[in-house]
């Protein structure tokens, strides 16, 4: 197997299999092999989330969505017309000091979870785009292979072909 890869990697990709990056070796054993480059970028990133990981991208999920804008504006609009005008003595009067700090404390929380889902998610797409250049990595070695093959196979025939032209060339040039 190890010297069908180090072939592999000469006719492919004119280069040694050990001057290759590990990515590019990786391809060439799957190619040998026959394997197909299949993985669940989102399973195998899933897999290894911690809890305040999910919690996180939950947040950032909610946090930026509709309902967050509608609920949390809601909210705001219930405690202006409670401090207004429905409570004898507001808990927070205008201009809404208390409001306004407990606006600025969910921002300061939810911006760094936010980042930090956001953070994830670039990560999750670096795996995926280094998994679409395995993938497409090996297509195009598999269709230089196939190039090689229909080469040769070209070859043979025109090598027929001028085998039995050179016959006909004889028997003519013998009357």
């Amino acid at each position: 197997m190890d010297d069908k890869v180090r072939t592999l990697a000469r006719r492919l990709l004119s280069k040694g299999f050990d001057d290759l990056p590990e990515r590019e070796q990786r391809v060439l054993r799957r190619i040998a092999e026959r394997a197909a480059i299949s993985r669940d970028v989102n399973a195998a990133y899933a897999k290894d989330l911690s809890l305040g990981d999910r919690v996180a991208d939950r947040v950032a999920a909610f946090g930026g969505s509709w309902a967050f804008i509608g609920l949390f504006a809601g909210v705001i609009v219930l405690w202006v017309l409670a401090n207004v005008w429905l409570l004898v003595r507001p808990v927070d009067p205008y201009p809404f000091v208390f409001l306004n700090l407990i606006l600025s404390m969910v921002a300061a929380i939810q911006a760094p979870v936010i980042m930090m889902s956001q953070n994830r998610q670039a990560e999750k797409d670096r795996l995926a785009a280094e998994h679409d250049y395995e993938v497409n990595l090996k297509a195009e070695l598999e269709i230089m292979s196939l190039h090689e093959k229909v080469d040769d196979i070209r070859m043979r025939q025109l090598e027929a072909l001028f085998a039995r032209l050179e016959a006909k060339l004889d028997a003519l040039s013998a009357r």
